[in-house]
């Protein structure tokens, strides 16, 4: 191998170097773009062909004289000398420079997204019938328990919408009163237990109780979730007089009457102790009045005989009364050119300075 040969070789090979460096600058700037960023125009990313013909070209066009002085012992162990590297610093940093303009053509963007959401909420309340036959154990483990569970779940799945809990006997109150802290809520169905007020079944005022709750409510859809295992037989309200209240302030009401259907071990006495003595009793849900109620208000009525089916019902109930959303998204870009612009600048700007300043100076 002649010394002219050994020299083309040698500096075509240390140009394949540069340009390839350039090429590993170039597209980890681009891969980091990728990254973070979205191409504006990302068809100007083809541009980059002609800086890579370009770059082949460089590499192996043909040489007329040497790029600089070389001997043979270029190939032996030596390290090599500063001023054999430097001449070839220029074809790699003009790549990458010329790359880096051709992704300041493309637009590198960043975009972010701000969402206004608006809700028409729904005010419920649902009204808990506590009475002792609610400890009948045709549910597990009793009607009660499954009800709160149920309930529980039900409350769960709506985070948007305000909540209240009205439990009655043969009287009635507000356990839980409207609110969205749902934390709350939960908290008010666990300690639901029967015996928290006179006994008896009063529909009639559990009903008006939960209407009284939401007359003032100013949400678009209010609904009463009314359970009961059995029939109205105390208070000073008729089921059906609550019924048309309701109606009067357009709220629609929910009857759900839970029992099975023929007998159930229901409680029949209570001992010394606070235990109750069961024996199976005939399960009477006045469902008549609970259909008049329903239809009176808009509502629907719904029999659940067993946990299952009462999971369902309010599953029912949830694909019914959905809350509503209006969202507005906005989209805003950023322009992020102008940092890759600087740093292409500056590539080009050390490639013209060692071109022009420090290779001049060489011997």
């Amino acid at each position: 191998m002649n010394e002219g040969l050994t020299h083309s070789m040698w500096t075509r090979g240390r140009q394949g170097l540069s340009q390839l460096a350039g090429w590993c600058v170039l597209l980890a700037v681009i891969s980091a773009i990728e990254g973070h960023y979205e191409w504006g125009r990302p068809e100007m990313l083809w541009l980059l062909l002609p800086v890579a013909g370009w770059s082949l070209w460089r590499t192996f066009r043909p040489v007329q004289s040497p790029v600089f002085r070389i001997n043979l012992q270029h190939l032996g162990l030596d390290p090599p000398r500063r001023d054999q590297w430097i001449p070839l610093l220029p074809d790699g940093l003009r790549t990458a420079g010329l790359g880096l303009i051709v992704a300041v053509i493309a637009q590198p963007q960043s975009s972010s997204s701000i969402e206004n959401m608006t809700r028409e909420g729904i005010d419920i309340v649902m009204a808990m019938d506590v009475s002792g036959s609610m400890l009948s154990k045709d549910f597990s483990p009793n009607r009660l328990e499954a009800a709160k569970e149920v309930a529980r779940e039900f409350v769960e799945d709506r985070p948007y919408d305000r909540v209240g809990v009205v439990v009655y006997e043969g009287e009635s109150f507000t356990r839980v009163p409207l609110t969205t802290d749902h934390r709350v809520v939960i908290d008010g169905l666990k300690d639901l237990e029967t015996g928290m007020v006179e006994g008896g079944t009063a529909i009639g005022m559990g009903l008006a109780t939960a209407v009284n709750r939401l007359r003032k409510s100013y949400a678009k859809s209010k609904v009463v979730i009314l359970i009961t295992d059995g029939e109205n037989n105390a208070g000073q309200i008729e089921p059906l007089d609550a019924a048309q209240l309701a109606a009067l302030e357009s709220i629609r009401v929910y009857t759900v009457g839970v029992g099975t259907v023929g007998k159930a071990k229901s409680p029949v006495r209570k001992r010394p102790n606070g235990t109750f003595i069961y024996d199976w009793v005939e399960v009477n849900i006045d469902e008549g009045t609970l259909q008049k109620i329903a239809d009176a208000t808009g509502g629907r009525y719904f029999r659940a005989t067993s946990g299952a089916k009462l999971r369902e019902v309010y599953e029912e109930i949830d694909t019914l009364e959905k809350t509503r959303f209006n969202v507005f998204r906005y989209n805003k870009k950023t322009e992020e050119f102008p940092s890759i612009g600087w740093l292409a600048l500056l590539i080009l700007g050390s490639e013209a300075f060692i071109r022009h300043a420090i290779l001049r100076s060489l011997p």
